[in-house]
């Protein structure tokens, strides 16, 4: 099957064979593809190669051969984007998680907009960690992983803002004391619902909670990106 001009952005790269590279693409039509890009490594596919970064809009035409494609053609869409430093740690985190938790040729649309979207924040001014936030959110609902944010999930209650939940992965948030290991405040609850902003400390309780619901999620596994962020704040 022949794929022409298919928005996408190349989440992983890695050697195949003596020339070639695969990668693992974000399209928005058919989910995550594999893709052997031949010999792109070659002096001759210089060029080619340097389009296949991550984190840059591209069109790719894709001939589809069971559960790869091979690459026939790529084309920027987009003005060259560059994320270093920790936006870039960040940006290797979103792809990472992308790739961790979405099975190949399953189309989620919605994950596309919202990895788009994240980028764009990424690029910008916007607090790093809010925006992994939004993004972990968006990318489990995408999947069919929606958070409960907003009712208790023993009562069914409206969550209060002034207590404080532990969200349990399999069932989702329940009252407990302030003091508990993986509290946090309800009101840090419907500020991820509302996709509006926590204050500092109900920020840091949501990046403890959505560790554990993405662990859950991977069978009790780690990413990669997790160990690389904390080397990198060990260092400072």
């Amino acid at each position: 099957m022949r794929i022409d001009q298919q928005p996408a952005y190349v989440l992983h790269a890695r050697p195949y064979r003596e020339t070639s590279l695969l990668l693992e693409c974000l399209t928005r039509d058919h989910g995550r593809i594999g893709v052997i890009a031949r010999g792109v490594r070659s002096e001759k596919g210089r060029a080619q190669r340097a389009l296949l970064e991550p984190f840059q809009r591209l069109a790719l035409d894709l001939l589809m051969r069971g559960e790869l494609a091979t690459l026939r053609g790529a084309e920027l869409l987009d003005t060259p984007r560059r994320l270093i430093g920790d936006s870039g740690l960040a940006g290797l985190y979103v792809n990472e998680l992308v790739v961790r938790l979405t099975g190949r040729q399953d189309p989620h649309p919605d994950l596309f907009d919202a990895y788009a979207l994240t980028l764009a924040r990424l690029s910008g001014t916007e607090s790093l960690a809010w925006t992994l936030r939004r993004f972990e959110r968006d990318l489990l609902q995408a999947l069919g992983y929606a958070l409960m944010l907003t009712e208790d999930a023993a009562s069914g209650a409206a969550i209060d803002p002034e207590g404080h939940y532990r969200y349990q992965a399999e069932t989702g948030p329940l009252p407990c004391m302030a003091g508990e290991a993986g509290a946090l405040p309800g009101d840090a609850l419907l500020a991820l619902a509302q996709d509006r902003l926590p204050e500092a400390a109900g920020l840091q309780a949501l990046r403890g909670m959505m560790r554990g619901i993405i662990r859950f999620h991977l069978g009790g596994g780690e990413l990669r990106a997790w160990q690389v962020l904390a080397a990198a704040m060990t260092r400072r």
